[in-house]
């Protein structure tokens, strides 16, 4: 290996004692790719174990913790004990390539498709839709539903442990039902759930305060608890850079593993809230990095673009789609082999690179999401 690159490869011991090998994580992103009946697939199993060997942890797509949870279709399920033979299943294959096995825990509200939750009912925070196109109105949870929800988190978590996961990340970004909750466009509330800032942290707070609770009484071995954000919205009102670092003051204290903030761009700017020109996670390292680790990720292409992002005090680095279009991304660094490692794909590379086809539909068919080229010149 290039001596440059060390720093990618230094071990990392986390809050919980849960050790990582390196500094760079395998982020979730949704596979479209899970059986009807929320179960992990075969073609899901393969997927991530050609990923997971160079790794020092792969994050899981979302699994839903509740069935009008249920995001997209082919996504699978940890809203019951009988999930757990499946759960445990990828949690096997993940930790068998030498890498550590986080399951992500969500939970849409209103962004679930209605034909994919129980009597096509979307529940939220508020009776307030989402800004696109098609959006239904949710309706609002009861205070003993919240309570209800915040209890299925830990029951996930509970299944998470028996299934053999080294931790969970809380799905707290991305305009999901955690962050409709801490958001002012979502949450319109007047009780002890909404109305100022701090008592739109109620529900995000109470969730990890559960899910740790439930950790403490169940993990006979290191087990941690990420949190995953999204630090800007853009509607308005909504959630500002401001708003977060407030936020991050608090879950700062939480006693978390890590800090997953979710960017399209890992040098993007903040839209609104704070006077700055610098980078969004930038301002969140130097708040809170003296804290909680931070992962940072969004567009890091290359082992360069790795080392750059690092060089700003962030331990660690996460790859999404990066690691979809070359699995072998950390071991071709390890071998000096960087300059062969691939940032586009072709519509040839489907069985090469293990794709399932739904994901492999959805990336041919969604225009910008990756880079698609005609001809391959591969190494």
């Amino acid at each position: 290996m290039n001596s440059k690159y060390q720093l990618l490869f230094e071990p990392l011991a986390l809050r919980s004692g849960v050790q990582l090998k390196n500094r760079i994580v395998m982020a979730p992103l949704t596979n479209f790719s899970s059986n009807a009946d929320g179960t992990v697939s075969d073609a899901e199993v393969d997927y991530y174990i050609r990923r997971a060997k160079g790794v020092g942890m792969v994050i899981t797509a979302c699994a839903y913790v509740t069935p009008n949870g249920k995001g997209f279709a082919g996504e699978f399920g940890a809203d019951s004990d009988d999930m757990i033979p499946s759960l445990r299943r990828l949690a096997t294959a993940l930790k068998e390539q030498g890498t550590r096995a986080v399951l992500q825990i969500f939970h849409g509200g209103r962004m679930c498709p209605p034909e994919l939750v129980p009597n096509g009912e979307t529940v939220s925070a508020s009776a307030i839709a989402a800004e696109q196109p098609g959006a239904v109105v949710p309706r609002a949870l009861t205070d003993q539903e919240i309570e209800e929800m915040i209890r299925a988190f830990g029951e996930t978590t509970r299944r998470a442990i028996e299934a053999g996961f080294d931790g969970v990340e809380i799905h707290g970004a991305n305009g999901y039902l955690i962050q409709q909750f801490f958001s002012p466009h979502s949450n319109r509330r007047d009780d002890r759930w909404g109305g100022s800032l701090e008592k739109r942290m109620t529900f995000p707070l109470r969730v990890i305060d559960e899910v740790k609770k439930v950790v403490a009484e169940h993990a006979k071995h290191p087990f941690l608890v990420g949190y995953r954000l999204s630090p800007e919205e853009a509607e308005t009102p909504g959630i500002t850079m401001a708003d977060t670092l407030a936020f991050l003051d608090v879950l700062a204290d939480k006693q978390l593993d890590y800090i997953h903030v979710s960017l399209m761009d890992f040098w993007s700017h903040p839209r609104r809230g704070v006077e700055s020109t610098r980078s969004r996670i930038e301002l969140i390292q130097e708040r809170v990095g003296h804290l909680v680790p931070i992962i940072g990720v969004g567009s890091i292409r290359t082992p360069d673009d790795a080392l750059k992002a690092l060089q700003t005090g962030v331990p660690l680095i996460a790859l999404g789609r990066e690691i979809i279009i070359e699995p072998d991304w950390v071991e071709k660094i390890e071998q000096e082999r960087e300059t062969e490692i691939q940032t586009t794909v072709t519509q040839d590379d489907q069985a090469r690179l293990v794709i399932p086809d739904p994901l492999w539909q959805a990336i041919m068919n969604t225009p910008g999401w990756f880079p698609v080229v005609k001809t391959s010149g591969r190494l």
